[in-house]
């Protein structure tokens, strides 16, 4: 873009009432540009700059809170002014070219502008420059390439369809967040912007010998909405932003199985892809692993006849004859099904000429009529003509309502929001505005033009038509949609997501990690990848199992691929028996993984109260441990991270290699340690680096923290407390353990008690979430284990209360487990296969 940066010089102070901010002008250019400072709330404060020409952006991402200026002390003069609130201060300095800054009382600034050049209007958008500090941890804007780290980087902020991208070097990706997090050990800041527009971020990788070394955020079109947040952790500030924007959603209880997918299934005509994916839950059953739910690919809406293209929410009738009976027939084996959706019309879509006549596509000013776009259509890199539905025309929003409502009542269990990072070819083209439905609009804007509003409003807006679809369709269940792009605002709507079409390789799996870890700051909380990569080759058997083992330790776990390479119109498929060698550890692995899903719904309903990710950063909560905060490998977050507050994981992301360093973070002298949860399964100290054998066809580095607990269920799908119908009678979710991490005998003298807690509710219903919390203490001594259990909140009830609890000892722990509660007997139980001790906790009578 060129460079036509205006810094107004002189601002002259509009008010002097004593609240708690600030109202600047300059009258400098043309017109009168204006710079405004709030502190809303403490922690929270936010920057508007702006001008008739550069207004504010219209359909801003984040509604602005209320604030309360009572918790600040506000002091002054006519050229600055502070606001302190318990221990942070900002100022803001007009002497001559406004300069805010941040932080902690008796501290240098965590933030703070750049002398004389912060705020500039740059052609139609705004450059806002910062100063940038070297060896800082820089995390954020959503989904970026690998390494986790951003420093010394430069990012376009926009999203496209980057197909078979490389996890370490392609710019932009699929998620346009432009939230930029600077963390510390002495605390962290972030700034974020409510544009839609797209933009860069330059993140210290600019550097001039008279600026010195800054940050610099370029907006294309309008003028600056920014808030900053300041706090002492990483987790401070994840929860002011999700204050601000919304926390994430709840995720149906049968997300967290297994995932099945792939292209090729519904793209077949001989045999029909109903037949064939039918025979894929036979393959299933015969396999005996379980399945929750699959995702059908965009081969389902193939039109019959030339030209093949994909129409959305229309049904090939050759590959699906009966659709409604298709899905019961999965719903009778206990898979959900998610279906995907594209938010554009092909031209020889059949609603396509009609839809254009209602206004429910862009406008092109330059002819004056419909806007066409090339969209993709038929096979991997095919295209063809056609429009992107403008959700704020009342046509298109109805289209996509209705359309939604059908599939929902034909039986797709979800909403796949596929293809929608919104890529047209022009920031002029038109939208219709005559369906505003969100009260975020800014009704009094005159102006159309998608550069200003930002085609990523529709990702949002499409993401809310969805969800509230869904929510008319099935009233007494959580709406599900699953979207590909998000802004902040579409996990509103949305709740889950992905890293995309990634490609098959070892670097792939080893650099999504730092993507799962960014997203989980910015409040993509469930995500995952598509395992064993969406594009390229297939994957090896070392490889793929890799991927599994490593994969059933994150949010979302699925397998779905398109794989062109042989076939670019039905692609190819990745499977969990297609090695048959190693079916037993691909079984095994994924059994593990239902058993896990006590915990993974657990740190669901955490991240839904709370936006605590359930993928956290090695130094998440370990703040106080140097290492983090200066190696490299650490900070770059690919090679291991946290599941929760109990279970740390690494991984081997090279081919024949049988074992894997990992870092053991440390929280104080008193701390630990850990368990390896494989042989020869020792205790390791904490604050150190480790070497865990991991043979391929055993498991990845897994190791838990000592004192934590781990919920877990049946190896099995079973039926969601919440789901009345249970089409494939499923068995009950009748059963729960947990397993305890007790310190070595040698470090047990009964003087430490550990207690942790987990949640559940009924899997299926709509928020508010109605709860049951429970909590679980223990003491160690020598000799025996003295545990402690209670429900915390009894909002819902779920069916294994009442039947006790088994409490599982780790693999060579010979001691015993009593029970700390009076009326509560405790009874020996099997050896299980890994050598596990368990017991079972029961109030008497």
């Amino acid at each position: 873009m060129p460079q036509q940066e205006f810094v107004p010089q002189k601002y002259h102070l509009q008010d002097s009432t004593g609240d708690a901010s600030v109202h600047l002008q300059s009258r400098d250019g043309p017109s009168p540009v204006n710079l405004r400072f709030e502190a809303l709330r403490p922690g929270l404060f936010r920057t508007t700059f702006y001008s008739e020409t550069h207004p504010l952006p219209p359909f801003p991402s984040a509604r602005k809170p209320k604030s309360i200026p009572s918790t600040f002390d506000v002091d002054g003069d006519g050229s600055q002014k502070t606001f302190l609130s318990e221990d942070v201060v900002a100022k803001v300095d007009w002497t001559g070219v406004p300069i805010i800054s941040l932080g902690f009382a008796g501290h240098e600034p965590l933030y703070s502008d750049l002398p004389f050049r912060a705020y500039a209007l740059d052609g139609d958008g705004i450059a806002h420059y910062t100063r940038y500090h070297r060896g800082s941890l820089h995390v954020g804007l959503g989904e970026k390439a690998a390494p986790m780290d951003l420093s010394n980087r430069h990012f376009t902020l926009s999203a496209t369809d980057c197909f078979g991208y490389d996890v370490h070097r392609t710019d932009p990706m699929y998620k346009h967040i432009p939230l930029l997090i600077r963390a510390t050990p002495q605390g962290v800041v972030a700034t974020f912007s409510t544009a839609h527009s797209r933009g860069s971020y330059s993140v210290g990788s600019e550097m001039d010998g008279l600026w010195g070394y800054y940050k610099v955020y370029r907006q294309d079109h309008g003028g600056l909405e920014m808030y900053t947040m300041i706090g002492r952790t990483l987790q401070d500030v994840v929860t002011l932003y999700a204050d601000l924007v919304g926390y994430p959603l709840l995720v149906p209880r049968w997300a967290f199985g297994y995932l099945a997918g792939g292209m090729k299934y519904s793209m077949l005509d001989s045999p029909r892809a109903s037949e064939a994916l039918m025979e894929f839950t036979r393959k299933l059953e015969r396999h005996d692993i379980p399945c929750s739910g699959f995702q059908m690919s965009s081969g389902y809406t193939v039109a019959e006849t030339e030209p093949k293209t994909r129409n959305v929410f229309t049904w090939n009738r050759h590959r699906f004859p009966d659709p409604k009976a298709f899905c019961d027939a999965f719903h009778a084996r206990g898979i959900k099904l998610i279906a995907n959706i594209k938010p554009y019309i092909l031209a020889s879509h059949p609603e396509y000429e009609k839809l254009v006549k209602a206004g429910a596509l862009f406008t092109d000013p330059t002819t004056k009529t419909s806007a066409v776009a090339r969209l993709w259509s038929a096979g991997g890199g095919e295209s063809g003509e056609g429009g992107h539905i403008d959700f704020t025309s009342k046509a298109g929003y109805d289209f996509w309502y209705n359309g939604v409502k059908e599939l929902r009542k034909t039986g797709m269990d979800c909403m796949w929001n596929d293809n929608n990072e919104y890529t047209i070819p022009s920031d002029n083209w038109k939208l219709e505005l005559s369906h505003r439905r969100d009260s975020n609009v800014d009704s009094t804007s005159d102006r159309r033009d998608v550069g200003l509003w930002g085609r990523a409003m529709h990702c949002e807006l499409m993401g809310k038509c969805s969800h509230d679809a869904l929510t008319e369709a099935i009233p007494h269940e959580r709406p599900f949609v699953l979207t590909r792009s998000a802004t902040a605002g579409t996990m509103r709507y949305a709740a889950s997501t992905w890293s995309g079409d990634n490609v098959t390789s070892w670097d792939g799996m080893r650099g999504a990690n730092a993507l799962s870890l960014t997203a989980g700051m910015c409040l993509l909380q469930c995500y995952g990848h598509d395992i064993g990569g969406f594009e390229g080759p297939q994957p090896s058997p070392e490889l793929l199992l890799r991927w599994v083992q490593l994969g059933i330790h994150s949010p979302r776990f699925a397998i779905n691929c398109f794989k062109t390479g042989d076939d670019n119109l039905v692609g190819d498929v990745i499977e969990p028996w297609m090695y048959p060698h190693i079916i037993p550890e691909i079984r095994k692995a994924i059994l593990r993984r239902y058993e896990l899903i006590p915990y993974l719904y657990s740190l669901m309903l955490l991240s839904h109260f709370h936006a605590v990710p359930p993928q956290r950063w090695v130094g998440w909560g370990y703040e106080n441990d140097t290492e983090v905060w200066t190696s490299k490998v650490l900070k770059d977050g690919e090679q291991q991270y946290w599941l929760g507050d109990t279970l740390l994981v690494g991984g081997v992301y090279e081919a024949g290699v049988s074992e894997a360093k990992i870092y053991l973070p440390k929280r104080s002298n008193d701390d630990l340690g850990y368990l390896n949860l494989n042989a020869p399964h020792q205790h390791l100290p904490a604050g150190r680096w480790a070497t865990i054998g991991s043979p391929w066809k055993g498991s990845i580095p897994i190791l838990a923290r000592i004192g934590g607990v781990i919920p877990v269920g049946k190896n099995k799908q079973v039926a969601a407390p919440g789901d009345k119908v249970n089409e494939a009678n499923l068995p009950q979710d009748d059963w729960r353990g947990v397993e305890i991490f007790p310190p070595p005998e040698e470090y047990s003298d009964g003087t430490i008690s550990f207690v942790s807690s987990w949640m559940e509710d009924d899997g299926i219903s709509p928020p508010p979430a109605k709860v049951a919390k429970f909590v679980v203490g223990y003491v160690a001594t020598a000799t025996e284990v003295a545990v402690s259990f209670s429900q915390d909140t009894a909002a819902f009830v779920p069916p294994w209360v009442g039947k006790g609890l088994t409490v599982i000892l780790p693999v060579g722990d010979g001691r015993r487990v009593v029970s700390s509660d009076e009326g509560v007997s405790v009874e020996v139980r099997r050896v299980d296969e890994q050598g596990r001790k368990r017991f079972h906790i029961i109030a008497e009578g």
